[in-house]
């Protein structure tokens, strides 16, 4: 069982929805996001999103975006990233999920790519633009050294799609929540609760919803709907991002645990 099941395992029997922070690293500094991830981990977050600064990041808002543009104009690279996971990883019980673009992976080659994240203590992968079909040249190898693949359902997805994706997403399955990038938005599309029944339908593995998740009572919501996690990202990095890096560390930990809270 890969860490990312038994976290999902362990929640299901306690009958927990799982909260996954999602931040960029690197910003506003490496150092700072080594915190963070200590942080999350402390107050409350069940599996923590680790994104790799990318310079054309098709899937993410304008918050996230900047993140990333500061990221790598302070020269932040991928390996970098990944000696960040390695220093902190034995102080974590939250997993870490990696999420990054396919080019880095093609660029280092796909079996150097996922022998470094497995040494440096990744425990899932989140590649928002792989299509599934050409996903199986990295499932494979990710299955092979324990490392999940996990894939994104959009919400126009039809259903015959839904069940295809459903059945190769190792871990859990990413519910899109909105048609468009990453970002907070006012209220979560009711559409979510369709799509969540209709993944049920197809099979029994969790379910994380992510994208425009921004307050404690849209995580409710999310939950109230069957979700097994509800993913939030654009306001951790808004948060973390503001003031200095203590006051953004701050902010970051305050607002996981309200969130957390309302988990519960």
């Amino acid at each position: 069982m890969t860490a990312v099941s038994a976290c999902f395992d362990a929640l299901r029997q306690r009958g927990e929805c799982a909260l996954i922070p999602f931040i960029t690293a690197g910003d506003p500094d490496l150092e700072t996001t080594a915190q963070a991830l200590r942080l999350l981990d402390q107050a409350g977050a069940d599996l923590i999103e680790l994104g790799v600064p990318y310079s054309d990041p098709l899937a993410d808002g304008p918050v996230i975006q900047a993140a990333a543009t500061r990221a790598l104009q302070k020269g932040v690279t991928l390996e970098q990233v990944l000696a960040v996971v390695e220093t902190v990883q034995a102080d974590l019980t939250a997993p870490i999920i990696l999420f990054t673009y396919y080019n880095p992976i093609f660029h280092r080659g796909i079996e150097a790519f996922l022998q470094r994240i497995k040494a440096a203590g990744v425990a899932g992968l989140v590649v928002p633009d792989l299509p599934l079909e050409e996903a199986d040249n990295l499932l494979r190898p990710c299955q092979a050294l324990g490392i999940d693949l996990i894939l994104l359902i959009a919400p126009t997805s039809p259903a015959e799609r839904i069940q295809a994706i459903a059945a190769q997403s190792q871990g859990f399955i990413y519910l899109v929540s909105v048609t468009g990038v990453t970002g907070m938005r006012a209220q979560v599309a009711t559409r979510v609760e369709d799509l969540l029944g209709l993944i049920r339908q197809t099979t029994d593995k969790p379910v994380g919803v992510g994208f425009g998740i921004s307050q404690p009572e849209q995580a409710q919501q999310v939950k109230a709907w069957g979700a097994d996690a509800v993913i939030v990202g654009s306001a951790f990095v808004k948060r973390l991002a503001e003031g200095t890096p203590a006051e953004g560390l701050a902010s970051m930990t305050n607002f996981c645990r309200q969130l957390k809270a309302a988990l519960w």
